[in-house]
């Protein structure tokens, strides 16, 4: 089945900045938000297969595709601003959101009660430490032009890698990074790695304060990989267990990539499962 997409459409948010969103499907409109280092190209397939029932509203965040930029003083606060401008043009009632953008989600329906129903894979909210460690040398690979270094030290730090990368030497993981990362995802990535320090500063900020979540009001589902990490899951659930109408499952054989590429129509049933 072959799904119409329209031409990119421009809601402007409270700050001014622009931001861009394309639409495809029909039925109940769904906005789907998409995480740290990634475009609204990545996640074609999985609005291509939430379209058969719904009407999606794929976003560009701030810094991606025709949206503006991240800008000064870039905060979480600003995503929420530019999710609310997205849902008022709409008037979506449900959001999906992945890593960060689940992160995004949640803060918009704790914040403003505009959603009846959210679903969130692997959303960036933390219920437990945050490593920074790599963010300072990870910021100095920026500045000297060593995207490769840069994305090493996110690698080997950030706390996402399988435990044989994270143990690599930062050369040797570059190296393999500067061999293996050279096609179009990764082309799509370079320009976004500043922002993913930015969003993962965000991320640490919210440290501490999950318990904050419990004003979310909207029926939630909440997603994860079985192929993730045991720490990962066990922070899903203290998220499930904080807010007040949520439900956790488990998907066996994905990643925390689930909602990208060949995968990407499990998590869309599964989302379409709940919102039904």
């Amino acid at each position: 089945m072959s799904i119409q997409t329209t031409h990119p459409r421009t809601v402007t948010s409270a700050d001014g900045t622009p931001i861009s969103y394309r639409t495809m499907g029909a039925g109940p409109d769904l906005i789907v938000v998409g995480g740290a280092l990634r475009a609204s190209q990545d996640y074609l397939p999985l609005a291509s297969a939430l379209a058969g029932s719904r009407t999606v509203h794929l976003v560009d965040r701030r810094g991606r595709g025709g949206s503006g930029p991240q800008g000064p003083g870039y905060t979480l606060a600003k995503e929420v601003e530019d999710l609310l401008a997205v849902q008022a043009e709409t008037g979506a009632r449900t959001a999906f959101g992945h890593s960060y953008g689940g992160l995004v989600v949640l803060e918009t329906a704790r914040s403003f009660p505009v959603f009846d129903h959210v679903a969130v894979y692997e959303p960036g909210v933390p219920c437990g430490p945050v490593h920074t460690h790599w963010m300072a040398p990870y910021r100095e690979r920026l500045a000297a032009g060593d995207p490769y270094g840069a994305f090493a030290h996110f690698v080997r730090g950030s706390g996402g890698a399988p435990a044989f990368m994270a143990k690599m030497p930062h050369w040797y993981l570059r190296l393999a990074l500067r061999v293996g990362l050279r096609g179009p995802a990764w082309r799509r990535m370079l320009p976004l790695l500043e922002a993913n320090l930015a969003e993962h500063e965000q991320v640490a900020a919210q440290q501490g304060r999950h318990i904050a979540f419990a004003a979310v009001t909207a029926s939630t589902l909440i997603l994860c990989g079985g192929r993730s990490s045991r720490t990962s899951r066990a922070e899903f659930g203290v998220l499930r267990d904080t807010l007040p109408d949520a439900t956790l499952e488990t998907l066996d054989g994905l990643d925390h990539f689930g909602p990208e590429g060949k995968t990407a129509s499990i998590v869309a049933d599964r989302t379409l499962a709940f919102l039904r």
